[in-house]
């Protein structure tokens, strides 16, 4: 098992209704409302670039609150991870819902493709939940209105997958960091989600979509959406679902992975295609991984 991450001394956390949603598959240690947990009164404890070592494996299950520390250390979670990476001024892209929880020392500014009305419209499952107030309406896959090298902090938490062209839009996210800046990604593992029956995207396949653009597979996804994850099965029923999601532009998981293959691409996109960045961080966090990106001297 994948389940590697630097050292931290000192860590404190601070269509049918039948259908599944693709915003029903948040972390479980992931916030439920817009409202930020009391902080603990300690400063954050911020990790400095360049120090790799290893922890001992620790369970991250139920992994919220101050309770690791009567085991004489901090379990790990989103909000700990967050305390010690974030700092600054930053954005985070879709958060809806369960946006993360960051230290004092972070601004964040909320990004998303509609505004909040639109998106209740757009996902009726969302329509009794608090939303965070959108501040930038932009295409969280390409980032356009977002200056180049503006931002301390980007956070994509449960986005990747959603985006049909993963390496592009990690590239948008690398072009609005500063240099020394910070990538704070968490991605749903497929084995512990409504993707289970569905096959890991290849990293070939994440490559073809970056270099020849996602239209060639892009009715391929939501036919396996439709299919494995909804279960329709009738074929007149089925195209009528893949018809009408993808006439709305329906935001469906694209692309799904394991610990293994997500990795396996970070490192594929760093070596070929000459990603400035630094992995710093790669765990297991429940039924999702957390990855720390820090953006490096081209």
């Amino acid at each position: 098992m994948l389940n590697f991450i630097k050292r931290a001394k000192n860590l404190v956390p601070g269509i049918s209704p039948s259908l599944v949603s693709p915003e029903q598959d948040s972390a479980s240690v992931s916030n439920t409302t817009v409202t930020s947990p009391a902080k603990s009164g300690l400063e954050p404890n911020l990790i400095a670039a360049g120090q790799v070592a290893t922890l001992p494996n620790i369970d991250p299950l139920n992994s919220r609150g101050l309770e690791g520390k009567q085991q004489g250390f901090a379990k790990i979670n989103r909000e700990l991870i967050a305390n010690n990476y974030l700092t600054g001024i930053g954005i985070e892209i879709g958060a809806l819902n369960h946006p993360l929880y960051v230290p004092s020392t972070a601004q964040v500014k909320y990004v998303d493709r509609m505004s909040v009305t639109d998106l209740r419209i757009h996902y009726p499952e969302l329509s009794a939940v608090n939303l965070v107030e959108i501040d930038i309406i932009d295409n969280g896959e390409s980032l356009t209105t977002i200056a180049e090298a503006s931002q301390d902090f980007v956070i994509a938490n449960h986005f990747i997958e959603h985006c049909q062209n993963p390496i592009a839009s990690l590239r948008s996210m690398m072009r609005v960091l500063k240099v020394g800046g910070v990538l704070y990604l968490a991605i749903p593992d497929k084995r512990y989600t409504f993707d289970r029956d569905r096959t890991v995207t290849p990293v070939e396949h994440i490559l073809k979509d970056y270099e020849e653009g996602p239209e060639w597979s892009r009715r391929q996804h939501f036919e396996e959406w439709t299919r494995i994850v909804n279960k329709v099965q009738d074929n007149v029923e089925a195209e009528a679902h893949i018809t009408h999601l993808m006439a709305i532009d329906y935001s469906i998981h694209y692309h799904v992975w394991t610990q293994a293959e997500f990795l396996e691409l970070l490192l594929v996109v760093k070596k070929t295609l000459d990603f400035n960045f630094e992995l710093e961080l790669f765990c297991k966090n429940g039924d999702e991984m957390i990855v720390i990106l820090r953006k490096s001297e081209p």
